[in-house]
């Protein structure tokens, strides 16, 4: 009877020490990103039957049965999910809000209507030199906030691209480490706290994937994991110890697009997903700056051709170029602004051709387009607020969610500490009784 007592408390206090040492890694580990809190699982150790007696039952102790995660799987799949969405959304939010800024802060909509504005007032008296010295700065300064426009945006487009070659890189990097544990946890031994470790880290690479971009995944019985970028018809990016690479590529107008090997994939979350959208609005809105950009210039130049300059010679184009970036101011002499009707005189007074252009940019309306442009894309950033907004909060409810089970309560750690020392220190109790009892019992006579 002794013997037994000393082993059902030996095995007692190995459980009570292994919760104890696992309770104190819980606390080690309560602010590392990406933990799970651990558990054990213990069962108790029986025998039945014996020689003669097959009825009977004998308790013998207790034994580890596991370490336990307490991580849930579909908690963690929305975590990701949710977390891929608002990568998105604000990644997309940022690219548009610097698009918004690179049109609004060149000011070209405020020179247009200065131009305009000295068109004006140049009727008023189509000779007086400083109102056509007025007109041609109008003009130049119009043109230096369409090109400003114009490298605003380039630089806007230099920056998305470059943070998205960078998010490429990362995705690779992460893959290639996923597949290394991969491999790790095929020859990892079941429930063994290298095993937890290395279901830690996975978890945790998965989640940095989908910020970039959004997976589908498939688990195996020992832990390993495929990937899918792109979603459940996604291309497959780590496949056990395999990682295959994900490529991007640049069109013409700056949009991207991506691949996993030779085949091409379409990501709706991520922060990937968010700069080609970014990209997409940008290549939109370059397209209608230069669309306003040529407008302006052919409606000018087209009344310049129509008329005559303040010396009785034939108009000629006041711009040249083409597109926002390469618009320019062909000529710096206001003498050249062709006022009047083609065939006058020499300083005529006529003003039918400065009204005719007049006529015209208000037909045409460059700087409604232009307005319209500002006000699509302030709309838009506006709508994608509202949106990412959403979006985080539904991200945050799925984060707390995953910490309420599979984080560190420290408080929950404090009661296990005294727990499982009262555990261990009861198991020595009974320890030391048995030495008593087998002592007493050496001692008959």
């Amino acid at each position: 009877m002794a013997s037994d007592l000393l082993s059902i408390a030996l095995s007692g206090t190995r459980a009570a020490r292994t919760g104890l040492d696992v309770t104190a890694h819980n606390i080690a580990n309560a602010s590392t990103a990406g933990y799970v809190r651990r558990s054990i699982s213990l069962k108790e150790v029986s025998g039945t039957g014996a020689f003669n007696r097959p009825q009977d039952f004998s308790l013998s102790g207790v034994r580890l049965d596991s370490v336990v995660r307490n991580a849930d799987m579909f908690r963690q799949a929305e975590v990701r999910r949710t977390g891929a969405d608002s990568a998105r959304a604000g990644t997309e939010v940022r690219g548009l809000e610097n698009i918004a800024a690179a049109i609004e802060q060149s000011r070209a909509f405020p020179a247009m209507v200065e131009f305009e504005g000295a068109l004006e007032r140049l009727a008023g008296d189509p000779t007086d030199p400083s109102l056509r010295a007025g007109v041609i700065e109008a003009a130049r300064t119009m043109t230096g906030t369409f090109n400003i426009a114009a490298n605003g945006l380039d630089g806007v487009s230099a920056g998305l691209q470059f943070d998205a070659d960078a998010g490429v890189a990362d995705v690779n990097t992460l893959a290639n480490e996923l597949a290394r544990v991969n491999l790790r946890l095929a020859r990892a031994s079941d429930a063994s706290s290298d095993q937890s470790t290395l279901l830690d880290q996975r978890d945790n690479l998965l989640e940095r994937i989908s910020t970039f971009g959004n997976i589908a995944t498939t688990f195996a019985v020992d832990g390993q994991v495929e990937v899918r970028l792109g979603g459940s018809s996604g291309e497959r990016i780590v496949q056990g110890g395999a990682a295959t690479a994900l490529t991007m590529a640049t069109a013409a107008d700056g949009t991207l697009s991506f691949s996993v090997g030779a085949a091409s994939v379409a990501l709706s979350g991520g922060s990937l997903a968010g700069q080609a959208l970014a990209l997409d609005k940008l290549a939109e809105t370059r397209s209608q700056l230069d669309a306003v950009a040529d407008s302006l210039m052919a409606t000018v130049n087209a009344a310049q051709a129509n008329g005559a300059a303040l010396d009785g010679s034939a108009g000629v184009p006041l711009f040249s170029g083409s597109g926002a970036s390469g618009m320019t101011l062909a000529f710096a002499n206001g003498s050249l602004l062709a006022t009047a009707p083609a065939g006058s005189t020499t300083g005529s007074r006529n003003p039918g051709n400065l009204d005719a252009l007049r006529s015209a940019l208000a037909s045409a309306d460059p700087a409604g387009g232009m307005d319209a442009l500002i006000f699509d894309i302030s709309s838009t950033v506006s709508s994608r607020r509202v949106t990412q907004g959403a979006l985080d909060a539904i991200a945050g409810n799925a984060r707390v969610a995953l910490e309420s089970q599979a984080g560190v309560d420290l408080d929950e750690e404090a009661v296990n500490l005294v727990r499982y020392q009262q555990a261990f220190q009861a198991s020595g109790k009974a320890m030391q009784i048995a030495g008593t009892i087998f002592d007493t019992l050496l001692g008959l006579k």
